[in-house]
């Protein structure tokens, strides 16, 4: 869950469309808006400074482990060349 500002709530969903997210839903609680998303952890492993820019540290986020999905054809080259492990 992702807790922000209204005012940054469209750079935010910009970022996490980047981020090959999917969101499922959101709830406002005054003026901060709470964003259900899933997002993969590649994409997350760098997310709270680069949340902390757009939201002049005013947001924050918590993450847990909801499943396993397969990666795309295009990224698993990335992958595994940068493993060493390429053909």
């Amino acid at each position: 869950m992702i807790r922000v500002p209204d005012e940054c709530m469209g750079d935010v969903l910009g970022d996490l469309n980047s981020r090959r997210a999917k969101v499922e839903g959101m709830d406002q609680e005054g003026s901060t808006e709470e964003i259900r998303a899933k997002v993969p952890l590649a994409e997350v492993l760098r997310y709270q400074p680069d949340l902390t820019s757009m939201t002049s540290g005013r947001g924050s986020f918590e993450m847990s482990p909801s499943h396993y999905e397969q990666l795309p054809d295009h990224l698993t080259k990335s992958v595994v060349t940068a493993n060493g492990s390429g053909s």
